[in-house]
């Protein structure tokens, strides 16, 4: 089952704006989140910004600002705010101060725009100097498109600012590389505007493309023709390329949003801006592709620089040679009325189609074709079907589905195509089914083979659908697991999908994850598994990861900490003698941290003497032959880490007097650096070594003891060494027994010494108890647990805390530092999965091992209150409660409802029940008549109870008079009919108080017990009647009487039966092949109408009967159709709304039809033998194609009776793969292959077979891949 997560929410309930201001002035950007307690994180081009003097950093609460104060150019960048996973992104715009006011208004840079003149201009009016020839496409732009909010507006003479506020792109961080956007316009209709992009490419790798927009989608490239013109020029100098869109003749449906998009190789910038076109009546006579003919008369009037074309749009219309022609007439131009070149082309032939495109001005051929390729043709009305299949179907994996199509002849015959070959009923695979003018083909149990084109057949008419079969959703399996890594290690998080080869989306914090050119996300596959990758982890890789399938996603959170360096043990000072050895050792938590060795502050290197060494976590510096001048202090310093390690090396400089007589032994402790009483303390498992320097002539022995018990080398862990001057005794692997009071005894001749020495080891601490889970929240709980037994020999410095899911199997850390309580708040929890916990002591030698694990709980919040509080009924002593659910229930199962009462004036809430109700109404009894009392309703669920529900006021125990009043079901208002032998159970339900008086009449009689049962109660009374007779029919009468006030109600019940049969058939006359009936009603209607006859006849010899008219409903009728020479006998049958009467009214006499004319005895004739083996009279020949478009093989075959053909691919038979479609048509056969790849190529084979023989035709198919573009350019 997929674990639940936690809906994407944004943070903020206030997003800040982009905004526009002038140099030198302050902008405020305000910003309100959801929760008070959230961290706000302010960006300026994805870069952190922290308070200074330019930026000033406020917040108060749930509102922050970011003030930025004297702004300069430099500060038009993207800013943003992120608080928790939410990222808003918003602009400012930096504005000149305004100067002083110039005399003529300027053209706007963005938008240049041309009003239409009084008459045919010359072009050299034209803004911008663009020439136009009348083009086609009248409606280039006439999509409506929503328009932008962030393009802002401009008009037709001064050109507006554009719009301060601008929504800036979030599909990605985008580089702005335009120096100058388009702009939005307006202009009137009929009018000219010029919208101008500038792109400056010196830092560009590439030659920047450009593409324009219309709303969302709808490509203008495509569009070019009589009112949209797209240039593009290029200032070699600069290297600045200006992109220009213009729009002529502007229409209505023009107006709109549009976009300007520009790319080069990794860098991309779009712009949105939108065009208003306003309502203006034109001047009579005017047409305003007289001022922008190319072929105009007013081309020839041109005089000096500014009348030539400079600005690339020479290719634009038809070119106007005839200033070259000698002695030639000026061309007479005649306003031509606009024509709709789709139109044209639609009823043009196909070699028409490149001449009228040149005519009309339209350079996109290809978009040309596909537009006319999707313009439907009118459809002539079909003869052979009233409605055929739909377009497209859609069924999910496994179900069935049903094709219907309505035939126009009820008779006619259909056949059912699937990929051109014709569907046999086999099995409940496939079911057809004709009724009426209708016929259905169901497919069952659909799978991806049944993907496909099916065709229904009527003669030579035909219908098309296509069939697609839809994938069950793909399930998480396996969820995301929840981890908290190192800064620089590697993190897998790793889920399972229901089906292989799924395919997944990776999400962090709401954002796509894709490979970007770090490699920092690597997606890996195995099977069922997906596994995202993030190499080397930092703080920036924290957040929420989520996978999606197309029906389930998981969610988990990535937790990333600093790597801390623990000392597992530091170096001890030492006192070493001449000649001696010294060693300083260090042990640290990471192996492959290293380190450098200083002494007095200067770095040591090694030599012949000196060895430093690294050795997993283990550091050692070892002197060899230790001199006075190695007295020093002596320090490790970790690479990468602020702390080190000191020591003292002193030296023991040992004089011998050569004296002749004895000296009673000494120990010098003092010389040590520690008194008598001082304390050793040692780490399990570390090594215990106690170095004491004695004297003494001669050299004294030495005895170890601890307690009463003197120690001996006879444990393998105790040594004991005894040199000139001094005594070791070393314990390795220290345990926690050892510790104690040790003595050490020296003798000789001439006396002896004593000193007492205190070890005390240490060790990490005991696990704490079990932790308890005290309440839990919606996304958090509360957890306590006890103190270790045993401390470790030193003070608990704190606790660290995990958990885990529990159907997981990684336990991430809560926290790092040590928690000196013994009370936790674990927050950031999943409301409804499943949690333990364990706690580790820590002290400061080290962490305890964990406890146990602490009882599942769940994260829950208390459902909302229930709602609707009411009550439903009240008495004396009683009162009727009802509500309805919470409308937040959550994830946690709803336990049920606690309801209490308390008396008014006092605070005491008594329950009314015992335990909880799972129901939604309770009837609270035994209250005191006259007491005021307040109730209120409370939810329960794993949390705990919720908010109370409370009456609006308290309510007084005193039951309500209430007049009679009978509810009658709408179903008895008109009369009941019942078939004998049914059962009649009415349920009548009244009100009334008190509890009135019921009783049941029939007919104004009273009801008789024996005849019918009656059942009364407080609400209702209940008529029933267990098995019906005639006798029952009737009118039945109810009344409710409360003391003098009574209120009734009447049923009408009608008991039906079969009928009798009809009186006197008789035969009335007999001509040709008709006989004339004719019979009486019956008796006995089965008390209801009689709906008609049924009327049958059979032949004598026989006796088979057969239906002659059904529902027939007068007394008379006249079989026909009979046949000559036979005789017949009927019968008729009465009908009512029961059925069928039981017996039929035979006739008495038969009718004998008499025979005329002669017989006929056909010829009989040899059918002939056509039948001729396949024959392929055309075989299928090699081809080579191109991936990713589709492919046909083709070849034709005679035979008959039809051949079965079957098409295979390297000999593997191929007809029920879903990438191919076979088609059959007059003996031509069709293999179409759906956009083949390169593994589709190799030998394919058509094979034809039938009673008489069969007949294989094969050939080869080659695959090639596609060239991209940038390869195509590179070999041209």
């Amino acid at each position: 089952m997929p674990e639940p997560v936690k809906k994407n929410v944004s943070a903020f309930a206030k997003k800040p704006k982009s905004q526009a201001a002038e140099e030198g002035s302050s902008v405020v950007f305000e910003a309100e989140t959801e929760k008070s307690d959230a961290k706000v994180k302010w960006q300026c081009n994805s870069k952190d910004i922290s308070s200074s003097d330019k930026f000033v950093i406020t917040a108060d609460g749930k509102k922050h600002s970011l003030t930025i104060k004297e702004i300069t150019k430099e500060d038009a960048n993207v800013y943003a705010v992120i608080a928790g996973g939410s990222k808003v992104k918003f602009d400012l715009k930096v504005t000149s101060k305004p100067e002083a006011p110039a005399e003529a208004t300027t053209d706007a840079p963005g938008a240049s725009i041309a009003e239409p003149a009084q008459a045919p201009a010359p072009p050299a009016a034209e803004p911008n100097g663009v020439e136009s020839a009348p083009l086609a496409n009248d409606a280039p732009l006439a999509n409506d498109a929503a328009p932008a909010k962030d393009a802002p507006p401009a008009t037709d003479a001064p050109p507006a600012k554009a719009e301060e506020e601008q929504t800036p792109d979030t599909r990605q961080d985008l580089i702005g590389i335009f120096t100058e956007k388009p702009q939005s316009g307006e202009v009137t209709m009929g009018g000219n505007i010029t919208f101008v992009a500038k792109v400056n490419a010196g830092s560009l790798l590439k030659k920047p493309t450009v593409k324009w927009f219309k709303g969302k989608w709808m490509d203008l490239a495509s569009k070019s023709g009589k009112h949209l013109q797209l240039k593009e020029t290029v200032d070699r100098n600069t290297k600045v390329y200006t992109f220009e869109m213009l729009v002529i003749a502007a229409k209505a449906n023009f107006a709109g949003a549009y976009r300007c998009e520009v790319s080069s190789r990794d860098k991309f910038d779009s712009c949105n801006f939108e065009l208003t076109v306003h309502e203006a009546s034109a001047p009579e006579g005017f047409d305003i592709r007289a001022a922008f003919r190319r072929t105009s008369e007013a081309g020839k009037k041109r005089t000096g620089p500014s009348a030539s074309s400079t600005d690339g749009n020479e290719d634009s219309g038809e070119l106007d040679f005839s200033t070259l022609l000698k002695k030639r007439e000026a061309v007479q131009v005649h306003t031509e009325p606009d024509l709709d070149v789709w139109d044209i082309l639609s009823h043009a032939p196909a070699s028409e189609f490149e001449k009228i495109a040149f005519q009309y001005g339209i350079t996109d051929l290809r978009g040309m074709l596909k537009r006319l390729k999707k313009m439907k043709k009118e459809e002539k009305k079909s003869e052979a079907f009233l409605k055929k299949l739909d377009p497209a179907y859609q069924v999910k994996k496994g179900h069935k589905i049903k094709l219907a199509v309505e035939v126009a002849n009820s008779d006619v015959e259909v056949k059912w195509l699937k990929n051109g070959q014709e569907i046999h009923p086999t099995g409940s695979k496939y079911i057809f089914e004709s009724v009426g003018n209708m016929r259905y083909l169901t497919v069952n149990h659909c799978s991806l083979a049944d993907d496909a084109a099916y065709c229904c057949v009527v003669g030579e008419e035909k219908c098309t659908t296509e069939l697609f079969v839809k994938e069950p959703p793909i399930l998480i399996v396996k969820t995301l697991e929840d981890q908290m890594v190192m800064n620089g290690e590697r993190v897998e998080l790793e889920c399972e999908v229901s089906e292989e080869g799924a395919n997944v989306k990776w999400e962090k914090d709401g954002v796509e994850l894709t490979r970007d050119e770090s490699f920092k996300y690597r997606f890996k596959k195995d099977g069922c598994k997906h596994i995202l990758i993030i190499n080397e982890a930092t703080k920036e890789d924290c957040g929420h990861y989520k996978v999606k399938t197309n029906g389930d996603e998981s969610m988990a959170e990535l937790l990333v900490q600093e790597k801390e360096l623990e000392v597992y043990q530091s170096i001890a000072d030492l006192t070493v003698k001449a000649k001696d050895e010294a060693v300083f050792k260090c042990e640290v938590s990471d192996e492959n941290v290293k380190g450098t060795w200083f002494k007095n502050g200067i770095e040591v290197k090694p030599d012949a003497r000196i060895n430093i060494t690294h050795i997993g976590r283990i550091h050692k510096l070892t002197i060899d032959e230790v001199k006075p001048e190695d007295e020093g202090d002596y320090t490790f310093v970790p690479d990468g880490y602020a702390f080190n390690l000191s020591a003292k090396l002193n030296f023991l400089e040992v004089k011998i007097d050569f004296v002749p007589r004895q000296d009673p032994p000494k120990i010098h402790l003092d010389c040590m650096g520690r008194t008598t009483d001082s304390t050793i303390v040692v780490v399990a498992g570390n090594k215990l070594r106690l170095d004491v320097p004695i004297t003494g002539d001669p050299a004294p022995t030495v005895i170890w003891t601890k307690g009463e018990k003197i120690l001996t080398e006879g444990d393998s862990r105790v040594h004991v060494d005894t040199t000139k001057g001094h005594c070791v005794f070393t314990i390795e692997g220290a345990e926690r027994q050892d510790e104690g009071i040790y003595s050490v005894v020296v003798r000789n001749p001439a006396g002896e010494d004593t000193a007492d020495i205190n070890v005390k080891v240490v060790d990490v601490p005991d696990p704490p108890q079990a932790p308890r889970i005290l309440s839990v929240g919606e996304d958090s709980c509360v957890v306590q647990w006890d103190p270790p037994s045993f401390d470790g020999g030193q003070p608990i410095i704190g606790y660290v805390l995990e958990r885990k899911k529990t159907k997981g199997y990684r336990w991430m850390r809560l926290n790092f530092d040590p928690f000196s309580e013994t009370t936790y708040e674990a927050k950031r929890m999943i409301e409804g999965v499943p949690y333990e916990m364990r706690v580790y002591a820590v002290n400061s030698i080290g962490m305890s091992r964990h406890s146990q694990a602490s009882q599942p709980f769940v994260p829950v919040a208390p459902t909302s209150e229930p709602i609707g509080l009411c009550v439903d009924d009240i008495s004396d002593t009683s009162i009727s409660l009802k509500w309805r659910q919470p409308e937040r229930i959550g994830s946690a199962e709803l336990e049920g409802y606690g309801i209490e009462y308390c008396k008014e004036g006092t605070d005491e809430w008594i329950p009314a029940m015992e335990g909880l109700t799972d129901r939604t109404s309770l009837v609270v009894r035994g209250l005191t008549t006259g007491d005021r009392l307040q109730f209120r309703v409370r939810a329960f669920n794993m949390a705990g109870p919720s908010g109370a529900s409370t009456l609006a006021q308290p309510i007084t125990i005193r039951e309500i008079m209430q007049r009679p009043k009978i509810w009658l079901p709408r179903n008895l208002r008109q009369t009941l009919i019942k078939i004998v032998g049914d059962t009649v159970n009415i349920m009548i339900p009244f009100q009334g108080k008190p509890r009135p008086k019921v009783t049941w009449s029939k007919d104004g009689e009273p009801l008789d017990a024996t005849f019918a049962s009656v059942r009364n109660s407080d609400l209702d009374t209940i008529l029933f009647i267990r098995k019906t007779e005639r006798k029952h029919s009737g009118k039945y009468e109810l009344h409710v009487q409360i003391e003098n006030v009574e209120d009734t109600a009447s049923i009408n019940l009608q008991i039906v039966d079969l009928p009798g049969p009809p009186e006197a058939l008789k035969i009335m006359d007999i001509w040709g092949f008709n006989v004339a009936l004719e019979w009486k009603p019956p008796k006995d209607d089965g008390n209801c109408e009689i709906i008609g006859y049924h009327v049958q006849k059979a032949e004598k010899k026989t006796m088979e009967w057969f239906t002659v008219y059904d529902q027939y409903r007068r007394t008379n009728c006249i079989a026909s159709d009979l046949i000559m020479g036979n005789e017949y006998v009927f019968r008729v049958s009465a009908i009512n709304l029961v059925g069928l009467s039981p017996e039929a009214c035979n006739t008495k006499d038969s009718a004998y039809i008499q025979k005329t004319g002669i017989e006929y005895k056909p010829p009989s004739y040899k059918d002939p033998d056509f039948t001729e083996a396949p024959k392929f009279t055309h075989p299928l020949v090699n081809r080579s194609v191109i991936s990713g478009y589709n492919a046909t093989l083709s070849c034709s075959v005679r035979g008959i009776p039809k051949p079965k053909v079957t098409w295979y691919k390297n000999k593997m038979d191929i007809t029920n793969e879903a990438k191919y479609r076979m088609l059959s048509k007059q003996g031509i056969l069709t293999l179409e292959i759906r956009k083949p790849c390169t593994f589709d190529g190799g030998v394919y084979t058509c094979k034809a077979v039938n009673d008489s023989g069969e007949d294989t035709v094969e050939c080869k198919l080659e695959v090639r891949p596609q060239i991209a573009r940038e390869e195509k350019k590179a070999e041209q």
